[in-house]
């Protein structure tokens, strides 16, 4: 990766935009997956402008990798003003840009991301029945932690067990 993509990178972690759930959202998109760990959600609030239905606001909150985080905060600015047509056309590479071109190795990320978009904006949930609100539907975490298929135990030990034994 080069050295100004890992420094545009490295800003939008340190100072990421629009993190955090959104209480009054109009939709929400899940994606990814609680076996590899790799998993983001994103909330949008749409309002009327000009007679036409555009996005107000996203938020996101992400487990993932520093690409991943960086590029949907990066991509929640990019949203705002946009209809849902020109969001759902919208591609990870074009969601990532203003980040640079991401090398092969890091696509997935902005293809999370693509993903939690289109998911959100999906045609068919406008049929679904209702959502449960932000407030008493499963966490990110919950879902992570619910989708795991087998149980990890972490057992902290003191750092004696590192101590050279002696004969």
């Amino acid at each position: 990766m080069s050295e100004d993509l890992e420094a545009r990178i490295e800003a939008a972690v340190k100072k990421p935009r629009n993190l955090g759930e959104m209480a009054d959202a109009d939709a929400v998109g899940t994606v990814g997956s609680p076996d590899c760990g790799d998993m983001l959600r994103m909330w949008i609030k749409f309002k009327e402008e000009d007679g036409r239905k555009v996005i107000d606001r996203a938020t996101f909150q992400s487990f993932g990798c520093q690409t991943a985080i960086a590029v949907a905060s990066v991509a929640t600015e990019l949203l705002a003003g946009k209809t849902i047509a020109e969001a759902k056309s919208m591609t990870g590479e074009e969601l990532a840009a203003p980040l640079g071109a991401l090398p092969p190795v890091r696509i997935h990320c902005a293809q999370l991301v693509e993903g939690a978009l289109r998911n959100a904006l999906a045609e068919d949930k406008d049929s679904a029945p209702p959502q449960a609100p932000a407030s008493t539907s499963p966490t990110l975490m919950d879902q992570l932690a619910a989708g795991t298929a087998a149980k990890v135990k972490i057992v902290m030990r003191s750092d004696d067990h590192r101590q050279p034994r002696s004969s």
